[in-house]
């Protein structure tokens, strides 16, 4: 039997996108629980709990999946274990098996793709959607980013975040006291891998610190 994802067409995809840019996230999430149900994860990267402080005051218990790379700075990996002490959430933490190795400093592109990419889409194949903290906000690239989409694996990618601005963002935050990757108040305001984020000095592009010097701005996640 097709999927729900499947019975969407791009065109009801971009229909139904067009029609969210009025949207709050909650109202977006309420969309998609009910459309998907079960068969819809979100994504962490455990920066920030924006994403999952919204989707669990409309459904509380939704799968939340992380991908521990085997890089992440111990402070991601506390922020990891507060939010799933915080928020009534199912935390799926995948991962590579294979042991870590010096990959990322000749290829950061191979790295990503085995140690994040791969690990998350196995994850993802038990579900029709998934939603991301993704904002256009966030740099040049994600300017015109679709609240939803369909990705390169099949599935419906929904961004509830996408038309957040940092001021917006921020007043979420202080209001409902979310739980936040320590690292953002030291300089890091774009959290990855401990080998290949840098901090960025204020008034920067908030995503140089990712594999800076390398050229690359997405880990392929958001294909």
């Amino acid at each position: 039997m097709p999927s729900t994802a499947d019975a969407l067409t791009d065109a009801d995809l971009a229909e139904i996108s067009a029609s969210f840019e009025q949207s709050t996230p909650a109202e977006i999430v309420r969309w998609a629980t009910e459309t998907f149900g079960s068969d819809l994860a979100v994504a962490a990267s455990m920066e920030d709990a924006v994403l999952i402080d919204v989707a669990t005051k409309v459904q509380p218990g939704i799968d939340v999946v992380f991908v521990d790379t085997g890089y992440h700075f111990p402070e991601t990996l506390a922020t990891a274990e507060r939010v799933r002490r915080r928020y009534p959430i199912e935390l799926r933490v995948v991962r590579d098996e294979s042991p870590t190795d010096d990959l990322w400093r000749t290829d950061v592109d191979a790295c990503c793709a085995r140690r994040k990419v791969a690990p998350f889409d196995s994850a993802l194949r038990q579900y029709a959607a998934w939603m991301s903290g993704l904002r256009r906000a966030d740099s040049p690239e994600r300017a015109d980013a679709p609240i939803v989409t369909r990705d390169g694996r099949g599935l419906v990618s929904i961004r509830p975040l996408a038309t957040w601005d940092d001021a917006t963002t921020d007043a979420y935050i202080a209001t409902n006291d979310v739980v936040l990757n320590p690292l953002l108040f030291d300089g890091y305001p774009s959290i990855g891998c401990g080998p290949c984020t840098n901090r960025v000095a204020p008034g920067d592009d908030p995503r140089s610190g990712r594999w800076a010097g390398s050229g690359k701005t997405e880990c392929g996640l958001n294909l």
